[in-house]
């Protein structure tokens, strides 16, 4: 997902605790899903397919209900598929629909939930910026539980197909491959889109609108396809169209595509890019017809692997995301444009970074309960320079080998930072413990005072580093040394302690001295020569 101002603020008003869904595991939905141009009510039958992890007197999934304003849903009928026969009674309170259980552990079960309401979230019923009435559904963090009966909880993954009813003169697209299309009486549609791989809910999705389609081609049988709004068909389809190039980098130095399609989709999102699994959503203003948005349409389909098949297991190791998508698109803009374009990326981020952790004083890995929160310079920018680091100090085969082989090892799972910390330490042969330590469970970075003086006689350089933040952090810092002549040469220290001297041999008195040269330690601060 890639952020924007105006997302944020918007969510920031719908912030939703935290919710512990431990006691069953689902493993399919299907959401039939009824749409009007007459109103904003939809209405719902959800067939949810689970296996009970612990015996409860009850089942508990998430639903918004009936708020002041009337928006929400409301559950009207629940029952059984199978097992227990008939409706049952439930209840619905606090945003969960409670359903007397007799289920055992271990046992497999199939529940029926007839809804309806006009969503308070989670699904946006809004004109487009052309004035045309559109239904895209914004499912991040958790806000799914607003419009669909769900574990909203990206640990519990499950397939996933809907079923949409529509105005004949929309279009749906959804997660997975079309299963069917077809006409109903009263100028309706259903069109069914099926997902066989399984999803966590912040990234199942329909969008609804009158589009304009293109094929953009195929990759390793894969299709690419932009759907956009018809006013500026030209200028999407041109836009949209640099997803060729970009995914076929990616599947280059990740691994195979995991999806059966890729559809890049003009949207109502909030978000500037919403990474849906298989049919991503972007913000409206992304086609110009200029190709603006490269290094967008890349962040989006890097998670496409990583936080959609390889997903956190909680919000908290967020960055294993965001961090993930921003920095190996860096690195496609590095093999595009070169090792420069890379570098200007990664010294704005440093200073976001800076700045952000200055004021907030939080680690990347973060507990905090508000996930609207975690949309922060940590989870993108740092958890990205944590990437970079990684690859600088390691070197770019170990780097890419335990990218790719953590990816083997969770996709289709869940994974928290100790999982890729463990994978880099298998692949590197290194005991990485102090370094996923310092740089993200602590909430500070480092602040380096470095002075320096020539001694004339004895032709050596002198020069002294002392830590300013209160942890002491460990990492290797490359020292570029200019001459007067227009020479340089680089000196690498390994900075363990809070304050350390070091000496350099040296004929004559430098010109000057850069602190990390080529842009690949998170830190701030100056290098002065001592009078």
């Amino acid at each position: 997902m890639k952020r924007s101002i105006c997302g944020l603020f918007f969510l920031l008003l719908f912030v939703v605790p935290a919710r512990s869904q431990a006691k069953i595991d689902v493993l399919h939905y299907q959401f039939h899903i009824a749409l009007s141009d007459d109103n904003d009510s939809l209405f719902g039958i959800s067939i949810i397919k689970f296996v009970v992890r612990e015996k409860s007197a009850s089942l508990s999934f998430d639903l918004t209900g009936i708020r002041k304003d009337g928006k929400g849903m409301l559950a009207t009928v629940v029952g059984y598929r199978n097992g227990p026969a008939g409706t049952v009674s439930f209840k619905q309170e606090n945003d969960k629909l409670l359903i007397p259980s007799k289920l055992n552990t271990g046992d497999t079960a199939e529940i029926m939930i007839n809804y309806r309401g006009i969503p308070a979230d989670g699904l946006i019923i809004a004109k487009n910026k052309y004035g045309h009435r559109t239904f895209f559904s914004d499912n991040w963090p958790n806000r799914a539980h607003n419009w669909i009966p769900c574990q909203d909880d990206p640990a519990d993954k499950a397939t996933v197909e809907f079923l949409v009813v529509a105005p004949s003169h929309y279009q749906v697209i959804s997660n997975g491959i079309q299963m069917e299309e077809s006409s109903l009486p009263g100028n309706r549609k259903e069109t069914h889109w099926k997902e066989e791989l399984p999803l966590p809910t912040k990234v199942m999705v329909i969008g609804v609108a009158d589009f304009a389609v293109s094929n953009a081609g195929d990759l390793d049988c894969i299709n690419i396809s932009s759907w956009v709004y018809p006013e500026n068909r030209n200028e999407g389809f041109a836009d949209y169209a640099m997803a060729m190039n970009i995914l076929n980098y990616h599947v280059n130095y990740i691994g195979p595509y995991p999806y059966k399609k890729l559809a890049n989709v003009q949207s109502k999102t909030i978000f500037g890019g919403m990474e849906n699994a298989s049919a991503i959503f972007y913000f409206e203003n992304s086609v110009t017809g200029k190709q603006q948005e490269e290094n967008l349409i890349s962040h989006e389909i890097v998670h496409q692997w990583f936080g959609n098949m390889a997903t956190e297991k909680s919000f908290a190791h967020l960055w294993l995301s965001e961090g993930f998508a921003t920095y190996l698109t860096h690195v496609y803009i590095e093999s595009k444009y070169g090792t420069d374009s890379l570098e200007k990326e990664m010294k704005a981020d440093r200073q976001q970074v800076i700045e952000f952790v200055r004021s907030s004083r939080r680690p990347v890995v973060d507990s905090t309960q508000d996930y609207m929160q975690l949309l922060n310079a940590n989870s993108y920018q740092k958890g990205s320079w944590v990437l970079h680091m990684l690859r600088r100090e390691l070197g770019d085969s170990v780097f890419r080998k335990s990218i790719r082989q953590y990816y083997a090892a969770y996709a289709g799972k869940n994974a928290e930072t100790k999982d890729l910390q463990k994978v880099f330490e298998s692949v590197s042969g290194q005991d990485l413990t102090n370094f996923f330590k310092q740089w993200l469970f602590t909430p500070e970075n480092p602040s380096l005072a470095i002075s320096w003086k020539y001694d004339e006689q004895k032709k050596l350089l002198r020069l002294h580093l002392q830590q300013l933040q209160s942890t002491t952090f460990q990492f290797p810092l490359e020292i570029a040394i200019l001459s007067k002549k227009g020479g340089r040469t680089i000196n690498k220290i390994n900075v363990t302690k809070k304050e350390m001297d070091f000496s350099f041999a040296l004929p004559e008195k430098p010109l000057q001295l850069i602190a990390d040269p080529f842009t690949s330690l998170l830190f701030e601060g100056k290098v002065m020569e001592m009078k």
